[in-house]
C-alpha cells in the first residue's frame, strides 16, 4: 500500500491547541469496525459501549518535562530536548541550535542549578549530553523543564498536568499517550462500578511517534524503537478476561502496540518487557485487542495506518472525513474515537 492512501484533508483550524476545561467533555465518534457506521457522542458516553467483564488497558507512562531552555556561558540561547536516559547522568538529546552544540560545549539552565556538557555528536545529529547537578534529577527537571508538546501545538500550556493522564505514574515518555487524556477519576470509577476491569501497561513514547512516513510504500518505513512493559498483575487480568469471554479494549495506540508486542502465540500473556518496533498496518492480524479508544491522528501517519488495520482503511478515512465535516477537534488535545463492533467480526464466523 502507498503512504498517500492514508491521506485526508484537514483544515488547520481543527487542530486543537489547548485542552478542554473538563477532560471528559470532549466529543466521541463511535465507529463500527465491520459496518463503518458512525455515531456522534461525548466521551462521558463511553460507558454506553462498555460491558461487565470487559477490560480497559491503559498506558501509565508519565511524560518527562524534557524540554530544557538554557544558555551558553557566552549568553546564547539553547534548547535541549531529552530523548533517552543512557545512565551515568548521560542522555541522548536533540539540541537547538545544533551548530552551537559541539563536543565540549557547555550549557547552563536556571541559575546554574543544572549544567550540561556535550560529550558526543552522533551521526544522526543527536547529542550525547552529560548533566551536572545536586540532588535528584527528576526533581530538578520538575522545576526547570517544560512539557515537550508536539510541533503542531503552538499555544503555551498553562497547566502542565493537562498533558498527563490522571493515572500516569511511570516517568519516561517524550510525549503523552493522548487517548488517555479524556479520562477523569470519576469516569474511571463509574466504569469499574459497572464491572469493567482496568489494567495498566507501560510504553514510554518516543519523539519518533511524530516522525513522518517518508517512504512511498508503507512497507519500506522503519519504526522507531520504544520500551514497553507488562506486569504479572496485568497479565493475570488479561488472561482472566480472555478466558471468560470478555473484550480487551485498549486506551490508545500505545496500549495496543504494547499488547500486540508482548502477546504469546496462544493469545495469553505473562510479565515481560521488550524494545518494540512493531509496525501495524492493513493486513495485520490482531491477537490481543478487541476494541480501541483513540484520538484523531495526522494524515499519512503510522497511527492512521494502525487504526486502518483494525477498522479498514475505507471505514477510517470515511470516519475522518465525517469528523472534519462535523468540526471535531484533532490530534493530542482533540476529540476521541471508539472503534468496536456490535456485529460479528467476519473472521470470527
Amino acid at each position: 500500500m502507498k503512504t498517500h492512501d492514508f491521506w485526508y484533508n484537514l483544515p488547520e483550524d481543527l487542530i486543537a491547541q489547548t485542552p478542554l476545561e473538563q477532560r471528559d467533555n470532549s466529543r466521541l465518534l463511535k465507529l463500527d469496525r465491520v459496518t463503518g457506521a458512525v455515531e456522534h457522542r461525548h466521551f462521558y458516553d463511553i460507558i454506553d459501549y462498555l460491558q461487565p467483564g470487559d477490560c480497559l488497558v491503559m498506558n501509565d507512562s508519565r511524560v518527562l518535562p524534557a524540554r530544557l531552555l538554557g544558555h551558553r556561558p557566552t549568553g546564547g540561547a539553547v534548547e535541549v530536548l531529552l530523548l533517552r536516559d543512557l545512565g551515568n547522568k548521560r542522555w541522548e538529546c536533540l539540541c537547538k541550535p545544533g551548530r552551537k552544540m559541539q563536543a565540549g560545549n557547555e550549557v547552563l539552565f536556571g541559575d546554574g542549578e543544572l549544567r550540561a556538557t556535550v560529550v558526543e555528536v552522533k551521526e544522526d545529529g543527536n547529542r550525547i549530553v552529560e548533566f551536572h547537578y545536586e540532588g535528584i534529577f527528576l526533581e530538578v527537571l520538575e522545576r526547570l523543564g517544560k512539557m515537550p508538546l508536539p510541533p503542531y501545538i503552538k499555544a503555551e500550556l498553562q497547566d502542565q498536568e493537562r498533558y498527563q493522564t490522571v493515572y500516569s505514574r511511570e516517568v519516561g515518555s517524550a510525549a503523552a499517550p493522548t487517548a488517555g487524556l479524556h479520562w477523569t477519576p470519576e469516569l474511571l470509577e463509574k466504569v469499574r462500578a459497572m464491572g469493567v476491569k482496568t489494567a495498566f501497561v507501560t510504553l514510554h513514547v518516543g519523539l519518533g511517534t511524530f516522525r513522518p512516513v517518508k517512504a512511498e510504500e508503507i512497507s519500506d518505513h522503519h519504526m522507531h524503537s520504544e520500551l514497553c512493559m507488562i506486569s504479572a498483575e496485568t497479565a493475570a487480568v488479561l488472561n482472566e478476561t480472555k478466558a471468560n469471554g470478555g473484550r480487551v479494549i485498549c486506551v490508545g495506540t500505545t496500549s495496543c502496540r504494547t499488547l500486540e508486542s508482548l502477546v504469546k502465540e496462544d493469545g495469553t500473556f505473562e510479565a515481560g518487557s521488550k524494545w518494540t518496533e512493531i509496525f501495524i498496518f492493513p493486513g495485520y492480524s490482531f491477537k490481543a485487542m478487541d476494541g480501541l479508544i483513540t484520538n484523531f491522528h495526522l494524515p499519512e501517519s503510522t497511527l492512521v495506518m494502525l487504526v486502518s488495520a483494525f477498522a479498514g482503511r475505507e471505514n477510517v478515512i470515511a470516519a475522518y472525513e465525517e469528523a472534519v465535516r462535523e468540526r471535531y477537534r484533532f490530534f493530542s488535545f482533540g476529540d476521541a474515537m471508539y472503534i468496536g463492533s456490535v456485529t460479528p467480526d467476519p473472521k470470527d464466523e
